[in-house]
């Protein structure tokens, strides 16, 4: 492309399509090669996220499957049954986290993979890849959930998350006003974060990469811990209650990091399996053009902080009676 050939854009160079020329990355997350049809991609994704709050059942997966996972690993009625000491309460810290997978709020989590899916080189290789990105996701991960978790072991009975009022039309509980302030806000820090993933705002970690590759995985790590500050799952309710009366700060922590743990053991297998058997082809497909990966970066973010945001602060305030309508699917 000739210097006659560009235009100057809000984000830079402009191609002739109107596209932003290729740029060098500026962090894990932003490629710099950002794709044409940039506000259909933004309005595709954001659609997507808005019709998974109307069909999403909170029910069908916090009961149909979380409740049945977890009574059948625990081998009791996990809900009826009281986690008799430390021991059980690490068990149940890690079942219940397992079963809680593909909660409302874990559905955001699996954002955190699509910029690995590009790696290249051989099975192993890629294998390779994947762990230490995701490695340094963990580390995010387990300090959110460590620190909040001690935090909730010495205090935790004076927190908005201990209270029991039950929600009536009109009004929202502390648990609830809690879980709306901590999901909105990291439905809006995904939003950007796709938006970035587009070149349309600029990459919040460009600066801070340079020194640090790593941070924008921490940081997607820390918001995946971040679910824990707002939670509503009923079995992490019942986790959450008995860390609180412990009053042993360690036991909170410890409890609440298995609880992440579990929160992402089957998203991992799922993509290390997926870039086990499907990597090589997959690979070629994306790098024979690498817009592809910054599109498949982008709308995943995008989709799951339209999805966090919507449904769990506008969705949140119509079932409360606060606003008066947001549209459901008849099962949800």
């Amino acid at each position: 492309m000739t210097q006659d050939d560009t235009i100057q854009g809000p984000t830079g160079t402009l191609g002739r399509a109107g596209a932003p020329a290729p740029q060098a990355a500026t962090s894990t997350f932003v490629n710099g090669q950002f794709p044409r049809r940039r506000g259909l991609i933004i309005l595709i994704s954001g659609l997507v996220g808005f019709l998974l709050t109307i069909v999403w059942s909170a029910e069908f997966v916090d009961q149909t499957i979380g409740d049945n996972v977890a009574n059948t690993l625990l081998g009791h009625d996990a809900k009826e049954t009281p986690i008799a000491g430390i021991a059980a309460g690490i068990a149940f810290a890690f079942v219940s986290g397992l079963a809680g997978s593909f909660t409302a709020c874990n559905i955001a989590a699996f954002s955190a993979v699509a910029p690995l899916l590009g790696s290249a080189g051989s099975r192993w290789g890629r294998l390779a890849h994947t762990l230490k990105p995701l490695g340094w996701l963990s580390i995010g991960m387990i300090t959110v959930s460590a620190v909040y978790g001690a935090i909730v072991g010495a205090v935790g009975t004076s927190m908005p998350q201990f209270s029991t009022v039950q929600n009536t039309p009109g009004t929202l509980s502390p648990r609830g006003i809690q879980s709306m302030v901590v999901y909105g806000l990291i439905g809006l820090a995904m939003l950007y974060l796709g938006l970035a993933a587009l070149g349309v705002v600029r990459d919040p970690f460009a600066r801070v990469s340079r020194r640090f590759p790593n941070a924008p995985m921490v940081f997607m790590g820390a918001l995946i811990g971040g679910f824990l500050i707002g939670r509503p799952f009923a079995l992490f309710r019942q986790m959450f209650r008995e860390a609180a009366e412990s009053g042993n700060p360690l036991y909170g922590a410890a409890a609440f990091v298995l609880q992440s743990v579990g929160n992402i053991v089957i998203m991992t297998l799922l993509f290390l399996i997926l870039s086990s058997v499907a990597g090589s082809r997959l690979q070629r497909w994306l790098m024979a053009k690498p817009s592809r990966i910054a599109v498949l970066t982008a709308s995943s973010l995008i989709v799951a902080g339209v999805f966090t945001f919507l449904y769990w602060d506008v969705r949140m305030l119509a079932r409360r009676e606060i606003i008066p309508w947001y549209p459901t699917a008849p099962w949800s």
